[in-house]
């Protein structure tokens, strides 16, 4: 299976279709970080002619862009192919350090890690993707390779659905509508409606379990962790293989560590004003 792990953000559903320059939208700006995200694991070096495709900008305004990129140490080039730089990770960093939830989270999902023998991350939601801001694995139990800052749809996720359960029914059913949808295996849930379904039914019992729909063989639990205010503003999982970590023990044994873990970081995000 093939599956992006992040996607062309013109295409998330809490983008313009095609914002206008002006006091309130730079365009400049705006390509430069297009530019950035024409990298990926599929594309780590590039020309200029690809980077122009992938951009839908002219050779020229690519050009302009990474010369610019390169100059501040974002990318560097070998005459002909360029790459971005570890400076690239000082942008990631602002956000990850700008939010104390994480540094509060990963000794406790360290913790849940060592009771369950399996694999803990976490996410938020951000248009009709989640983003992994955080991850203690164990086991390899994933063909696809996830890290922080890997983007999966939400709907096809436990993280996913449990952070599109807080969200307005009409809200979530756009994200849901608007997101790719493939079969990912014979498992995989694709329409809107019984999507829908499966996302009440996490905002209902508080957790999400899914069965073998994102990955054959892998399974995974959910729940959400809220600020001061009781808004979801994150969520935690735990995943393994349904060969090792079948579905009742997922939900008669890591379920209850799961929601007492997601329930400390809650409690220690309100703690410091989150």
């Amino acid at each position: 299976m093939s599956l992006p792990t992040h996607a062309d953000p013109a295409a998330r559903g809490d983008l313009p279709a095609s914002p206008r320059p002006g006091d309130s939208y730079v365009q400049s700006f705006a390509r430069g970080l297009e530019v950035i995200r024409s990298f990926s694991s599929t594309a780590p070096r590039q020309t200029l002619s690809e980077v122009a495709v992938a951009t839908g900008l002219t050779r020229a305004g690519a050009r302009r862009i990474l010369l610019t990129l390169e100059t501040l140490g974002y990318v560097e080039s070998d005459g002909r192919l360029f790459a971005l730089t570890p400076r690239i990770l000082d942008l990631g960093f602002a956000y990850l350090s700008s939010m104390p939830m994480w540094n509060l989270a990963e000794p406790l999902m360290e913790d849940l890690v060592e009771q369950v023998k399996e694999s803990c991350s976490a996410a938020v939601l951000d248009g009709h993707e989640i983003v992994y801001v955080l991850r203690v694995p164990t086991h390899k139990i994933m063909k696809i390779s996830l890290g922080v800052g890997s983007r999966l749809p939400a709907c096809v996720t436990s993280l996913g659905r449990v952070l599109l359960a807080a969200l307005p029914e009409d809200e979530a059913r756009r994200r849901i509508a608007a997101s790719p949808r493939p079969a990912l295996t014979p498992h995989t849930e694709t329409d809107v409606d019984a999507l829908m379904a499966r996302v009440r039914e996490a905002r209902s019992q508080g957790w999400c379990l899914l069965n073998q729909e994102l990955e054959e063989g892998l399974v995974s639990i959910a729940a959400p962790v809220t600020d001061r205010a009781g808004r979801t503003v994150a969520a935690i999982n735990v995943s393994g293989q349904i060969n090792r970590t079948g579905v009742e023990a997922l939900q008669q044994e890591i379920l209850p560590r799961l929601r007492a873990t997601a329930d400390a970081i809650s409690r220690r995000l309100q703690a410091r004003g989150g």
